[in-house]
């Protein structure tokens, strides 16, 4: 009797583990939403001055969006592509960006935009290019 209890609290326990466990495309929702409200309003970084995620659950991708105060010339493009690498990383390292989702096959458009939303630096996170980033 008590065998066959204990049968149907462990078959009980693992339905219940399994219907709360969250697919990629829940996580990377969940993510977005969290980013928007408690990441980028208390986001700071030199010359950030807006920060922003969206994703894109059929494609398994989130944008994320860093508007800065620079302007579109070939010295801040330059200076970009030396400290947005830093900035990404750091984010890593702190888990703003996680690297879960990027491990499950999310992946991560990361944009250092000037003041007038023009291009200074593109990051494409993918499982792949997170090991030769990170090194």
């Amino acid at each position: 009797m008590i065998k066959r209890i204990s049968q149907i609290l462990f078959v009980i326990a693992i339905a219940v583990l399994l219907v709360s466990c969250k697919n990629t495309k829940q996580k990377l929702q969940e993510y977005v939403v969290t980013y928007n409200k408690s990441i980028a309003p208390s986001f700071r970084a030199d010359n950030v001055t807006l920060t922003t995620a969206r994703g894109y659950i059929n494609d398994d991708k989130i944008e994320l969006r860093f508007e800065t105060n620079l302007e579109q010339n070939e010295a801040h493009k330059s200076a970009a592509v030396i400290s947005f690498p830093k900035l990404i990383k750091l984010m890593i390292d702190k888990d703003q960006i996680p690297r879960q989702l990027i491990e499950e096959g999310v992946q991560f458009d990361v944009y250092f935009l000037a003041n007038d939303n023009t291009v200074l630096d593109k990051e494409v996170l993918t499982g792949e290019s997170l090991k030769d980033f990170l090194k």
